[in-house]
């Protein structure tokens, strides 16, 4: 009996260490995506979306025809040399809400003195392997060295 609660409470302590390592809890799942080149930005979003977002450092989804795009904005940046990349995408249900998570890393130049001295905004957009629009979305963004 002692040698069958010590392996439950060791499985339960490697399950928990799963879910920690790999961000798997109940109700979420793991977004298929695609980066999308600056080339191949649908002309409704660096027409319409893009302007009106790029000044601010957010996470947001818009549905063209009938694709999802996600759009990770860095906001207004001084030189050029600033990066931002969506790492990965995170669908959690929450009392009834869907709520996208997008994890994103920004990157700052190395020596920004060195750099186009005009202002930028950085963004990236990739299209979701989602159905719909979801109800919120959320940004969760860490810094790396370029």
């Amino acid at each position: 009996m002692k040698k069958e609660i010590i392996a439950i409470a060791v499985a339960a302590v490697v399950l928990a260490g799963l879910i920690v390592v790999f961000g798997i809890s109940s109700g979420e799942t793991r977004v298929e995506f695609t980066k999308v080149s600056e080339k191949e930005v649908p002309r409704e979003i660096e027409a319409e979306i893009l302007p009106e977002y790029r000044d601010l450092e957010r996470a947001l989804a818009c549905k063209v025809d009938e694709d999802i795009y996600v759009i990770v904005t860095r906001g207004e940046k001084p030189t050029a040399g600033y990066e931002v990349e969506i790492e990965k995408m995170v669908l959690e249900s929450r009392e009834d809400k869907s709520c996208l998570i997008v994890y994103a890393s920004f990157a700052d130049p190395a020596d920004a003195d060195n750099m186009a001295q005009v202002k930028t905004y950085p963004a990236a957009v990739a299209k979701a392997d989602i159905a719909g629009l979801p109800d919120t979305i959320e940004l969760r963004s860490e810094f790396v060295q370029p």
